[in-house]
Order: structure tokens, then sequence, then C-alpha cells
């Protein structure tokens, strides 16, 4: 499959979450609490991406492939897409946009302030997901702007274990996978210093 076609399937398949929501709530198979429902598949399917995009890098690195990273910037999109709906069904559906029940609901669940910060932080990654941004702020600045992804996706981790309180299963699911991601660039930012330190080593005992 060559990349065009690689990434229209990835496309596809990415709308594939929302269209079974929109075919459930067209044939009435939301349940009782339909906003409910929508408020969680939505957070659930843009942890999910997000943590599929944070898996390009180690599976790009440790299988060789290439065709990974061809996807990644659409995949963090979607994750910011599905993000965004699950933020607007709180705020149109449930709060109807009301200022005052919405400080109130913040006040008293911690947990809500914790996704709207992983979600605010999602925003400048993707506004500037483009290469003419990547170009504007050039590769470092641009890189260190995207680290944001990993307070993103641990605010929303902590937002969905803070949210269901009790059964917990899927969050400490999440919690374990983004605990591996990290881990992962951890090793590998420890070994690529060292690596940078014995060339230097080198280079001034040549010397």
């Amino acid at each position: 499959m060559n990349a065009r076609w690689m990434k229209v399937a990835g496309f596809v398949l990415c709308l594939v979450p929302l269209g079974l929501l929109a075919v459930r709530g067209l044939t009435v198979g939301l349940g009782a609490n339909p906003i409910e429902v929508v408020t969680h598949q939505t957070g659930w399917w843009a942890l999910t991406l997000l943590m599929v995009t944070l898996g390009v890098t180690p599976v790009r690195r440790l299988s060789g492939w290439a065709w990974p990273i061809r996807l990644r910037r659409m995949l963090g999109l979607f994750a910011f897409f599905y993000a965004a709906l699950h933020f607007v069904t709180y705020l149109w559906l449930d709060k109807f946009f009301d200022l005052r029940d919405i400080l109130k609901d913040v006040g008293k669940r911690p947990f809500i302030t914790v996704g709207f910060t992983a979600f605010v932080l999602l925003i400048p990654l993707a506004v500037t997901s483009t290469r003419k941004m990547i170009a504007r702020l050039g590769g470092k600045r641009w890189q260190r702007l995207h680290r944001l992804v990993y307070v993103s996706a641990l605010a929303g981790v902590v937002h969905f274990l803070w949210l269901v309180k009790k059964d917990i299963d899927e969050p400490l699911m999440f919690m374990g996978v983004l605990a591996v991601l990290l881990g992962y660039r951890g090793v590998a930012w420890a070994w690529k210093a060292r690596v940078a330190v014995r060339q230097q080593r080198a280079a001034a005992g040549g010397d």
C-alpha cells in the first residue's frame, strides 16, 4: 500500500468511532443517558488516539518501519478532534453554555479542571502541526513546544482516573501504557546523552 492510500485508510479508521456513535444515536442506541455516553466515548477515543500517536516513535525506532511516521500528524489531529468533541459535548449538551454552572462544576470537580488543561495544551499542538508552522517556528522550537503532548496525555489520564473513581481498570490501563511510552523516551534520551558525552570525550582525547 502506498503512502496516499495508507493515509486514506487511516483517515477512515479514525472516523469509525464517530460513525458508530452517529448510528447509535439515530437508532436510539445510546441508552437512557445519551450525553454521558457521547462524552465518555469521545473522551476515550481522544485518549486512545493520543496514546497511539505517542506510540508511533517507539514503533518506528524498534521496528525500522518508516510508514508509521507518515500517520503521526493525522493521528494527533484526530486525537485533538475527539478531545474537542468531548469538550463541546460537556460545554453545550451538558451545560448549555451556562458559565456560572460550569464554574461551580469546576470548583466541585477537580477532574474537570485537569481535563480542561489537557485539552488546552493540545490546541497549540494542533495549530502548529502544519509544515508551514514547523518551518516558521524552526525544528528545535517546534520540538520543544510539542513536548507539551506528554503533559496533556498525563493530565488526560488523571482526568479519566478522577472521573471514574471506583472502576479504575481502564484509567490504570492508560496509565500503564503512558508509563511505558514515557519510560521508553526517558531511556532513549539518557542513552543519547551518554553517547554524546562519550563522543565529546573521544574528540577531546583526539585533540
